[in-house]
């Protein structure tokens, strides 16, 4: 018991790298979120640059999660990771398949919310704001995949902007939420090694 309350109180002193990538992930939100839309390029290199900053933001988190998650943060990584390189290779055709692209990447970050939260339920008092967030997900990945065929092409590039800040916003709350339940847990196993 010793041992775990060690490594907990070792991991849990990184949790400020959370509230950062959390508040970092919030101002790309805004930026996103107020951009002009000026070339149909311009979209396909923020979607591959938004990409690439959440396959490092999943690398950050699977090294300080313990067990199977580490391994499910290291492969939505590597979803984010070819999904930002390719767009940032083809920014053009990134625009074009963006939607069904974006869509079936959100439905697997959508459930893989909404299962660490269920999972999380006994340890994680912040755990249902993870379950919203998963359904929010998947409720945005059916929008996105389903309303490219609805909309002329100006329109789809401010959806695309629009469906990307939502996914920043989603990002950033889960982190803040996620740097303060680790926070929170550190103050547990040092209240419970003071009683001991």
């Amino acid at each position: 018991m010793a041992e775990e309350r060690r490594i907990v109180r070792e991991e849990a002193s990184n949790w400020w790298i959370l509230l950062v990538s959390g508040i970092a992930w919030l101002l790309i939100a805004w930026i996103v979120l107020r951009l002009d839309v000026t070339s149909v390029a311009t979209v396909g290199v923020l979607i591959g640059a938004v990409f690439v900053v959440a396959a490092v933001n999943e690398v950050t988190v699977a090294s300080l999660v313990p067990g199977g998650w580490k391994i499910w943060h290291y492969v939505m990584a590597f979803i984010f990771f070819l999904g930002g390189l390719w767009a940032l290779i083809t920014p053009i055709e990134t625009f074009f398949a963006l939607a069904s692209v974006l869509g079936l990447i959100l439905v697997f970050y959508g459930v893989f919310e909404i299962a660490r939260a269920v999972s999380t339920r006994a340890t994680n008092q912040y755990w249902w704001i993870g379950l919203i967030t998963g359904v929010l997900l998947l409720l945005l990945a059916f929008w996105v995949s389903g309303s490219d065929r609805a909309y002329a092409l100006a329109q789809s590039a401010y959806l695309i902007l629009f469906w990307v800040g939502l996914f920043a916003l989603f990002k950033g709350i889960m982190q803040i939420m996620l740097a303060f339940g680790v926070r929170h847990a550190r103050k547990e196993v040092d209240a419970a090694s003071a009683m001991a």
